[in-house]
């Protein structure tokens, strides 16, 4: 079973774009990422740079509409994520319980959806979506 771990730092919504990383908390997350490696569930990570940097594209009016960052209306943002693959939810709340975290973040784990998951008329209406999958790896952009 495939999950994202989900961090969310409070208060990174409101981060400058030149926020700078403490280099003793990344060593401490970098052998986090270390044993998820080792311990083979890991498929993907990433931090994300904070939402003064990024862009929002909405739909509301029937028109894409885009709103650069920060986002004042935001009150929880993502800092970054991992995917694992895990036999259970239970598993998956067991890494995020060893994550080095500190008090001001939070992880959400969700489980990703799998063809399985869905009736057939869905599968066919998706089908093709494995094939898009393989080729979305990224290509050292």
């Amino acid at each position: 079973m495939r999950f994202m771990m989900l961090m969310i730092p409070l208060g990174y919504e409101t981060a400058p774009p030149d926020v700078q990383l403490d280099p003793e908390r990344v060593k401490a997350m970098m052998k986090y990422n270390e044993a998820l490696k080792e311990a083979g569930v890991l498929i993907a990570l990433d931090g994300l740079h904070p939402p003064s940097m990024g862009a929002r594209v909405s739909f509301a009016t029937g028109k894409p509409v885009v709103t650069d960052g920060p986002f004042t209306e935001a009150k929880e943002v993502l800092g970054g994520y991992w995917m694992i693959d895990v036999k259970s939810r239970e598993e998956a709340i067991a890494w995020a319980k060893k994550c080095p975290a500190t008090a001001n973040e939070v992880i959400e784990i969700r489980q990703v959806q799998e063809m399985a998951d869905f009736s057939e008329e869905v599968r066919e209406a998706a089908k093709g979506f494995d094939e898009l999958q393989k080729g979305s790896a990224h290509k050292g952009r």
